[in-house]
């Protein structure tokens, strides 16, 4: 009998109070997946595999559905381990990685451009600062002010990339390579300058995709710090 009254007491008490979701876990689910998702985008831009495309995006509505069901728990959650606006701003940012990964093997397709080693080399830092950003999450529940070095490598990654960024860019825009290219060119020189022109602002746009990319990453990376400095 009295085993009975306590599961009564108990159900009770989380109708009254329900159980806190574990939120720790559900972000560091989002991040494995973020991971995931970086580990075959690079892949892809080492080999362009449409294959590989296709698999990045179906991790990408993986993670759509995952924040769909994170950001429900939130909604219908009575209490939370930290502020509840800064749980739903994780959720998001680490989410927008992915979404970032998504579209850039998109443009790539449409543009019918071959991935090349600044792409490669952009999705890498995309890819080491998903990984700071899972190490820090999971930091959180037990070692939060360890979990700041983290925020920061993301954001150290976001900055790299903005030098590669400008390095693609240098390299791209670099008109002697072009005019040299031109004047060894048999066939017509209006039509292959053309051509260049187009093949220049193409891979500018994945270059920018991949840059805005990086700008999400370091969102994540601040969203991160904003939680260590609130809970440690």
């Amino acid at each position: 009998m009295s085993a009975n009254k306590d599961s009564l007491l108990t159900r009770m008490i989380d109708r009254v109070f329900p159980r806190m979701p574990d939120f720790y876990s559900l972000l560091n689910e989002q991040c494995d997946l973020a991971v995931e998702a970086m580990e075959v985008f690079v892949q892809f831009m080492e080999n362009g595999d449409k294959a590989l495309a296709r698999q990045v995006r179906a991790l990408e509505k993986r993670g759509d559905e995952l924040k769909a069901r994170n950001t429900d728990i939130l909604s219908k959650s009575f209490s939370t381990p930290m502020d509840r606006e800064d749980i739903y701003r994780a959720i998001a940012t680490i989410d927008h990685i992915v979404n970032y990964a998504k579209t850039t093997t998109r443009e790539i397709e449409v543009l019918k451009v071959e991935p090349d080693k600044y792409m490669l080399e952009l999705a890498t830092l995309l890819k080491e600062g998903a990984y700071a950003l899972q190490r820090g999450y999971q930091k959180l529940s037990t070692n939060p002010n360890q979990a700041d070095e983290d925020a920061q490598a993301a954001r150290k990654a976001e900055r790299s990339s903005e030098k590669v960024y400008r390095r693609a860019l240098g390299e791209l825009f670099r008109e002697e390579s072009y005019i040299s290219m031109l004047s060894n060119q048999d066939t017509d020189t209006k039509v292959t300058a053309i051509n260049l022109v187009i093949d220049i602002f193409k891979h500018r746009e994945v270059y920018r995709h991949l840059s805005n990319a990086s700008d999400r990453l370091a969102r994540a990376g601040e969203v991160l710090h904003d939680i260590v400095v609130k809970i440690s």
